[in-house]
């Protein structure tokens, strides 16, 4: 029964007419982002932090929530369409997706993509609602030697689950650690790795990193090499999918939401692993392999639910551990931040509304993106012909102004400069920003929970492993490091991370 009245109050509080506005927002900016190749969901959560600080704590999670799942939609309707995934988890529903549009089945295509994700993002926010509230309980028994251990699990796991080079991926965690260590020392008090720059006596601006690595870089590489986009101009029909696509589609669905939800909780990048995972499960269940790459239909439900449960998951570590499972979740975390919520277990007691009410929003912004997306398909393929050199300069102007707008500190507007040309030349040498953007969100909790487990220990570094769960913890990160260095894992996995140009 506190179940049901946890979601009671979830849902009172997501259906208010503020918090039901900015959700609207929130999944029509996803979707048009998820639409647009090129700008993604990462970069555009980084540029609109600034503005979350004049919102109310749920109202802006609440939309930031929506813009990161409404993108998952958005990248499947360009995958579709012409071919260019939106999100790098739409990747794998553009292989047979696209040549389902091809053969003038675009409609059933995206229908079924919508209608998957939808059913995906209900099981899945269901499944949020269940295990969240007993993770938090167990979270409350955790000491610093145990927080200690689990961050050290997700930035492994980061590691593990980055794209190209798994020591690329080590030395972009090494360098997010140490940006987190600029400002004052939290036990004396004094300032270090701050250039004599008072300015950054309280650390970077995680803001300023953010927009500068993910959305300012984006810009600069999409500018170096535009792409032809051929976008599918002719009109989409027959949206409803016949009766024999619902039969292929259902067991894909559900196949592909078990996938999602389990994978989707796994630090780095959960969502995307899932659509490769489900899209090679349904290559090898299925009756009809040779349809797969000319049009299969499981080849687009099974990943899309797949990706969209393992959006919807990814929340469960936020809101019970305060830990995040990609780099969305970590601006989700300095979104909190910002608003003066200690992100961790205590947000479930302390501040129920908020908790419950990003929960609730989930399922009402899964509803809204499928009764806006099917009908606002030729409002979407229209967007596609926006040429980049119109687009950019305008989210560059509104990144700077809303950098400025937090802190009015000319600085942060440097901050964004250097981290862009930071980020271009990181994506330039094929490094993978997002272990920076974790390592950065954990560094200082990291160090925090370190020195403070220490300190109780007086000093006996042992008690990281005689503690049972912080043990536990640390043999899992071992684990994960050493499997991922073996060489039958190592070509499985660049076989799934294919890096993109």
């Amino acid at each position: 029964m506190e179940l049901f009245s946890n979601l009671a109050l979830g849902f009172a509080t997501a259906a208010s007419p503020e918090n039901l506005f900015f959700c609207l927002i929130g999944v029509l900016l996803g979707t048009l982002i998820g639409v647009l190749p090129g700008i993604g969901a990462t970069a555009t959560i980084a540029m609109l932090l600034p503005i979350t600080f004049q919102l109310e704590p749920v109202s802006s999670l609440i939309m930031l929530a929506g813009i990161y799942y409404g993108a998952q939609y958005g990248g499947s309707t360009t995958a579709i369409l012409i071919n260019m995934p939106g999100e790098s988890s739409s990747a794998v529903t553009a292989i047979d997706g696209y040549q389902m549009a091809r053969k003038g089945r675009a409609g059933a295509a995206l229908a079924i993509a919508a209608l998957g994700s939808f059913f995906a993002g209900t099981v899945s926010t269901f499944l949020v609602a269940v295990f969240a509230p007993p993770l938090t309980v167990i979270a409350l028994k955790f000491g610093a030697a145990e927080y200690f251990s689990l961050m050290i699990v997700g930035l492994v796991s980061s590691i593990a689950l980055a794209h190209g080079s798994i020591v690329k991926a080590l030395a972009m965690v090494a360098l997010g650690l140490l940006l987190g260590l600029v400002g004052t020392d939290i036990y004396t008090g004094t300032p270090r790795f701050t250039l004599g720059i008072r300015e950054y006596s309280d650390g970077l601006n995680f803001v300023a990193l953010a927009v500068g690595v993910f959305g300012i870089a984006e810009i600069l590489r999409n500018l170096e090499n535009e792409r032809t986009r051929e976008v599918l101009m002719a009109k989409v029909t027959d949206l409803m999918p016949t009766r024999d696509d619902f039969k292929r589609m259902v067991g894909p669905v559900l196949r592909g939401t078990a996938i999602g939800s389990a994978l989707g909780i796994l630090p780095g990048g959960g969502a995307i692993l899932a659509a490769f995972a489900s899209y090679t499960v349904e290559k090898r269940v299925s009756d009809r392999p040779e349809e797969f790459g000319h049009g299969a239909i499981a080849g687009v439900a099974g990943p899309e639910s797949a990706n969209n449960a393992g959006a919807q998951t990814s929340f469960i570590p936020l809101l019970t551990l305060g830990i995040p499972a990609n780099p969305v979740m970590a601006l989700m975390i300095g979104a909190m931040i910002i608003q003066g919520i200690v992100p961790g277990p205590n947000v479930a007691s302390e501040q129920p509304a908020l908790f419950w009410g990003i929960i609730a929003s989930m399922w009402i912004g899964n509803l809204m993106l499928v009764v806006l997306n099917l009908p606002l398909i030729g409002l979407w393929v229209r967007l596609l012909k926006i040429p980049y050199y119109v687009l950019f300069p305008i989210i560059m102007a509104f990144c700077s102004i809303g950098v400025y707008s937090v802190n009015s500190n000319v600085y942060d507007l440097y901050a964004v400069a250097f981290f862009g040309l930071v980020g271009y030349l990181l994506l330039k040498l094929r490094c993978e920003p997002a272990p920076l953007l974790l390592g950065f969100v954990l560094g200082p909790l990291l160090e925090e929970n370190l020195r403070r487990a220490m300190i109780l220990s007086r000093g006996d570094p042992t008690t990281f492993v005689t503690r049972p769960i912080s043990a536990i913890l640390l043999f899992i990160a071992a684990m994960v490091l050493v499997v991922v260095f073996l060489p039958s894992v190592k070509a499985k996995r660049e076989q799934v991370f294919v890096e993109e140009d």
